[in-house]
């Protein structure tokens, strides 16, 4: 695949403003933050939510400084925006932040990478997309640069480079999905700031706002919450590790206004003993998206904030559409994720015939901008559309008569036990609202009786208090019908999760079967 991501131009020179004035709308990613710099000086731009407990801010000077500095090293290793790619694997960190502002600089598109990827994928990864530069704590990674590298930068020159460069393609997305095939997601994605295209649903301006970066910065939703709103002029308090009571402590103390959180992290902040009492009245928009949330997490967070600033959303990386809704629309249609915004969807059976209200099919989208650039994939062969365009991640849902979305799973999920069809996320929502279940995954297992049984692994509230399987099949049996009740139970101390919230069911049920 032959890929174009750059062009460059003067910085005195921008086709927009022929007299050498500040652009602060059109211009590259770059060149934004340099304006923002220049207008919000010394405010603090950026807060370090360590592990540890501490805390460390960066100014947008000395953001602006990091940056420039990190776009000389990294130019000095290579790197002028000629369809170069930068591979960046620090965890979240103040200095992920600015080398990834330092690529941009040099034009370059920017691969997020989890730092801890076993080698296996990581090197495929890296076999596919042939970065100029990997900037990781790698070792055995010829020709990388390490943190250690990059503080020794800080004696380089701080101003901007001489050439401003437009990156034709920002950034790029590492997927295993749940199947462990590792992936790379193109999308259209120009490294150009455009002040008209607000980051998230609500009304107000960026520069207001004070956003909580709780995801991973190598995922899509740690991305969402840290980039955009700098860009914006926005403050961003940024935590190195997901952790469910610093996280209610951070909104509180620095005033939090938006934030991304996945299903997992929604739901553990739910279960904390003192969670009636915080104050959440700050938040504006907490968007979820990622997985099923049970209806249990969405009505606490209902009562924690009004309806009306929890947003409820379908999407993905490759842009096949968007579905959405705000809490007060999922209020009357409880288990929703939303009506689409610009797309149709359509619920497809085998043979790609459209199904009925209410029947669960796959979900296909079709976007309705039809100028829009499709994505591509690098690592897996790109699916070609069908019926004048629609397309699909695998997952299985239904509509409403009101065509509101509901989401049932992933197909290649989906277990079939004594013929009939099992759902995971329905027995793992189930499973969840016990109060002594911290976290759950089910998958299928062979059976001889059943061709598959429903297995739950689950990871309890307190590792000290061993669970009682009678006591969670009873419970089960309140919520679900019978087949869909596990047959058998396994106890974890913690289940393994990334830091982004996801869990590889194949592989799990895959070591399970090797043991039996």
């Amino acid at each position: 695949m032959e890929l174009s991501y750059v062009h460059a131009v003067a910085m005195d020179a921008d086709p927009r403003c022929p007299d050498g004035g500040v652009v602060t709308d059109n211009v590259s990613y770059g060149r934004r933050l340099t304006d923002l710099a220049g207008e919000l000086g010394d405010s603090t731009a950026i807060v370090l939510a360590a592990e540890d407990g501490s805390e460390l801010a960066w100014s947008w000077n000395h953001l602006e400084a990091r940056s420039n500095q990190l776009a000389r090293l990294f130019g000095k290793r290579g790197v002028d925006g000629d369809r170069d790619v930068v591979v960046i694997a620090l965890g979240n960190t103040l200095e992920h932040v600015a080398a990834t502002f330092g690529a941009w600089k040099q034009g370059a598109a920017v691969l997020p990478l989890r730092r801890n990827l076993p080698a296996w994928e990581r090197d495929r990864l890296l076999e596919l997309v042939r970065p100029t530069l990997v900037v990781a704590d790698w070792p055995d990674v010829a020709d990388s640069v390490s943190s250690g590298d990059l503080a020794a930068t800080t004696g380089l020159d701080p101003a901007p480079p001489a050439v401003d460069r437009v990156p034709h393609l920002s950034r790029m997305v590492a997927s295993s999905g749940s199947t462990g095939t590792p992936k790379i997601i193109i999308g259209p994605s120009a490294g150009v700031f455009r002040a008209s295209e607000e980051p998230s649903g609500r009304a107000g301006t960026e520069a207001s706002r004070v956003a909580m970066c709780a995801s991973p910065l190598y995922h899509t939703n740690g991305q969402t919450s840290c980039m955009p709103p700098l860009l914006h002029g926005g403050q961003v308090v940024l935590m190195e590790r997901f952790d469910a009571a610093r996280a209610a402590t951070l909104i509180e103390r620095h005033r939090v206004t938006y934030t991304v959180l996945v299903p997992t992290m929604l739901q553990r902040i739910a279960r904390l003993d003192d969670i009636q009492t915080r104050d959440f009245s700050s938040l504006e928009e907490v968007i979820y998206g990622g997985a099923s949330l049970p209806e249990w997490a969405a009505r606490t967070w209902l009562e924690l904030i009004p309806p009306e600033r929890l947003t409820f959303m379908y999407g993905g990386s490759e842009r096949l559409g968007l579905v959405m809704c705000n809490g007060k629309e999922w209020l009357d249609h409880p288990g929703t994720v939303g009506r689409p915004t610009d797309c149709e969807v359509a619920i497809l059976g085998p043979d790609h015939e459209r199904l009925p209200v209410g029947e669960v099919g796959e979900i296909w989208m079709r976007l309705l901008d039809t100028d829009e650039e499709p994505f591509e994939y690098i690592g897996v062969p790109t699916p070609e559309p069908i019926m004048g365009g629609f397309r699909t991640f695998g997952d299985l849902g239904r509509l409403d008569a009101e065509g509101y979305l509901y989401i049932a799973d992933r197909r290649q999920d989906m277990i079939v036990t004594g013929g009939v069809n099992v759902f995971p996320a329905e027995v793992e929502m189930a499973l969840s609202a016990h109060p002594e279940v911290a976290d759950v995954v089910v998958v299928g297992l062979p059976d001889p009786e059943w061709g598959h049984r429903v297995h739950a692994i689950v990871q309890p509230t307190d590792a000290a208090r061993p669970l009682d399987e009678g006591d969670l099949r009873a419970h089960c049996k309140e919520l679900l019908a019978g087949p869909k009740v596990p047959k058998t139970f396994e106890f974890l101390a913690a289940l393994p999760r990334t830091d982004a919230g996801k869990v590889n069911r194949s592989r799990l049920a895959e070591e399970r079967r090797a043991g039996a």
